[in-house]
């Protein structure tokens, strides 16, 4: 039996992973969970899973749902209350759902406690890896790659030599605009943004898809998990997104990893490492109906931000942490209708050129940096 503290419980890949909780009560529990503002939602689930502590984002949503939570869960809030599930005593694994840098300290506070983390949220290994990866080493914690692209790498890499690598090559499905010129996105709307061909997930992330964004952040997260330079990572453009990601081996072979679009896979497979489990509600794959795979070189001048972002990455330091806070900051404001869509990359690029990179940052420093970009770029859009 794993026992599970999962942040980001009513989010798109926190649903999912109860789902997948809920399809084996024999093998996982969950433990400890943090929700955001869907109190709706979290009321279910924690009635449902009846965890022993469960985090809510402020003070506000607290005093909402108080009273209608059982009295054998223990209701925590903010910061602190985070970090109090992410370090729950009884549980064996984290999974990191939350969007955004929030699950940065969480997460090194798991790893401290010498949890496993089971990592779908890709901003805190963007906005301080190299830290991530250091007391992972440190406490000898495994990090297990959620996104689908990242878990694909990882299958593919069982059994291989690191050392006979050639390259990894990142699949990208080109999100809701792929068909599109950059002058065609002048007008488009965050409804049409949200309007993703292949996968459901949430509103920042399906934002983040559409301007390339997400497979840049991607990048970066395969440059600290697998310890590869940014020459040895590759992004290519494949419309159905039935290739999750593949590998390059110096002889030339060339490994991937096949399936639908179903996130429950990655997840599954992240919670019950080293051994895999049946997922009877996955479409299964048949290739005769799919008929045809496309792939086509991405252009860096149409997808600008995984331009900027091989580039912040190859920067390094805390370029990245730069990179992540704009991009969140500029995205939240498409959302809201301050900005236009192609205005992120712009927002992006002018917090990017205004910075001078610390190579080797501490917290300390990258928290203060990230603070500090959110204010700069919030004045510009103001």
């Amino acid at each position: 039996m794993n026992k599970i503290s999962l942040l980001g419980a009513t989010g798109s890949i926190g649903t999912q992973t109860l789902d997948v909780i809920r399809t084996h009560p024999e093998q996982f529990k969950l433990v400890a969970m943090s929700i955001g503002n869907n109190m709706e939602l979290a009321l279910q689930q924690i009635h449902e899973f009846q965890p022993k502590i469960v985090s809510v984002i402020s003070k506000e949503n607290y005093e909402k749902i108080r009273t209608d939570v059982p009295s054998t869960v223990k209701l925590v809030y903010g910061d602190e209350g985070i970090l109090e599930v992410a370090t729950f005593h009884e549980a064996d694994i984290l999974v990191n759902a939350v969007i955004g840098s929030v699950g940065l300290v969480p997460t090194l506070a798991a790893i401290a406690e010498k949890k496993t983390i089971a990592i779908a949220n890709k901003e805190t290994l963007v906005t301080a890896g190299h830290i991530v990866m250091d007391n992972a080493v440190k406490y000898g914690v495994k990090l297990l790659p959620v996104d689908s692209e990242h878990s694909a790498i990882y299958q593919c890499l069982q059994g291989e030599r690191m050392d006979k690598l050639s390259k990894i090559i990142l699949t990208a499905s080109g999100g809701s605009f792929r068909d599109k010129s950059r002058e065609e996105l002048q007008e488009v709307t965050v409804k049409e943004a949200l309007n993703h061909p292949n996968w459901s997930m949430g509103a920042k992330i399906t934002i983040d898809s559409a301007t390339m964004m997400n497979k840049g952040l991607e990048v970066i997260e395969a440059h600290w998990l697998f310890n590869l330079p940014y020459n040895q990572i590759e992004v290519i453009l494949h419309k159905e997104s039935i290739i999750h990601s593949m590998v390059e081996f110096i002889d030339g072979s060339v490994i991937a990893q096949l399936g639908t679009p179903d996130m429950k896979v990655p997840i599954q497979y992240a919670l019950s490492h080293p051994t895999r489990l049946d997922l009877p509600s996955n479409e299964r794959l048949n290739l005769w109906e799919i008929g045809k795979l496309h792939f086509e070189k991405p252009d860096f001048e149409r997808y600008r931000c995984l331009a900027l972002a091989f580039e912040a990455g190859k920067i390094g330091g805390t370029m990245t942490t730069v990179l992540n806070a704009a991009n969140e900051v500029a995205v939240a404001s498409f959302l809201e209708g301050s900005i236009t869509f192609l205005d992120i990359e712009k927002y992006i690029e002018h917090a990017l050129t205004s910075h001078q990179s610390i190579s080797q940052p501490s917290l300390e420093e990258i928290l203060a940096i990230d603070k500090e970009t959110r204010a700069y770029v919030t004045s510009l859009i103001r």
